[in-house]
């Protein structure tokens, strides 16, 4: 970023997915892209897997409810989005129209193998279209292992968006203090916190994650009611019928580098949530706190991630041919 426009706004987007339906859900998304642009935004954040939406069944249905589960992976793997393809294109062309950075859940299919297991992924997309990057969610939670896969540290990184240095870890990842730790010595300064959780302790860890790493930080949950999910789908009788109204109210907030709300939690209703901060701000703090740098003690602790690819197939006669899937330098790019 231009250190001669330190100001900028930033959004986190409450919004609820068009349920198990990817393109009308990205239509949604690239509109929702050019409203936070028309409002000021520089940078977007959006849900945990928001497109097609995040996997809620997970937590209602008991995982020996093997037909149900079956059905709704199914029709998840039929929406799911293949990294890149149409899909991040039409987000790539929202971004680069807005002039919005964006961060996005999406769930992602495993397109360099089976294509049949899905990642819980988040994009990173800078202001002029160009898709930075995606980080899988390197361990699913609890029921969450019954639809997604572990991804790898190839997508542990931190972006030099129009924005600034953009990163993000998704939902409880954000309790790994370790991959926390990763983004910190690369220098993020927005940091993007996707989710499905809400409440008390997730908006305390939204403000220790700021505190700790003298970042911003963005978090961004769906906020989604029963009747979000069309009757069609039999689980809704089945194991919504006694939960509330609002399956999830999002408590959407953003937090600056001293962990001080600036805007949220937003609870119970469809928002573009924005703040104007100084992005100045997060290097002056820095001077009490650098928990990545003089705050550190490198000659007692040390840390190695491991950020090599880990396809699922490897070629040891050559470069992949056409009937092969791509490899390290290709793959999500």
């Amino acid at each position: 970023m231009d250190s001669s426009e330190p100001f900028l706004t930033v959004a986190a987007v409450q919004a609820a997915p068009i349920f198990l339906d990817r393109d009308a859900t990205v239509a949604k998304a690239c509109a929702l892209i050019r409203e936070a642009g028309a409002g000021g935004a520089r940078l977007a954040v959006f849900p945990e897997a928001f497109i097609p939406t995040y996997p809620l069944w997970v937590w209602h249905i008991p995982a020996g409810e093997t037909h149900a589960l079956r059905e709704l992976y199914a029709e998840l793997l039929a929406n799911a989005v293949t990294v890149p393809s149409d899909v991040t294109d039409r987000l790539c062309a929202a971004a680069r129209e807005a002039g919005v950075s964006v961060a996005i859940g999406v769930n992602e299919v495993n397109a360099e193998a089976s294509g049949s297991t899905l990642y819980n992924t988040l994009l990173f997309i800078d202001a002029d279209g160009t898709l930075l990057g995606r980080h899988r969610k390197l361990v699913p939670t609890a029921g969450e292992r019954l639809v997604h896969g572990q991804g790898d540290a190839s997508g542990l990184q931190v972006y030099p968006a129009s924005a600034g240095r953009l990163a993000g870890l998704i939902c409880w990842e954000n309790y790994m203090p370790l991959a926390r730790y990763a983004l910190y010595a690369r220098g993020v300064q927005l940091y993007a916190a996707p989710t499905w959780d809400r409440g008390e302790p997730w908006l305390s860890t939204l403000r220790h994650i700021a505190k700790e790493g003298r970042v911003v930080v963005i978090g961004s949950c769906s906020a989604m009611r029963k009747d979000d999910i069309p009757d069609r789908f039999a689980f809704k009788a089945r194991f919504l019928d006694g939960a509330e109204e609002w399956l999830n109210p999002g408590d959407s907030a953003i937090v600056n580098a001293d962990g001080k709300m600036l805007a949220g939690p937003v609870r119970q209703e469809e928002k573009i949530l924005q703040a104007r901060i100084d992005i100045r701000h997060v290097h002056g703090p820095r001077w009490q706190l650098d928990v990545a740098g003089h705050y550190a003690r490198p000659d007692i602790f040390s840390l190695t991630v491991d950020r090599r690819p880990r396809p699922m197939v490897r070629s040891a006669d050559g470069p992949p041919g056409p009937e092969e899937p791509p490899g390290e330098e290709s793959a999500g790019r």
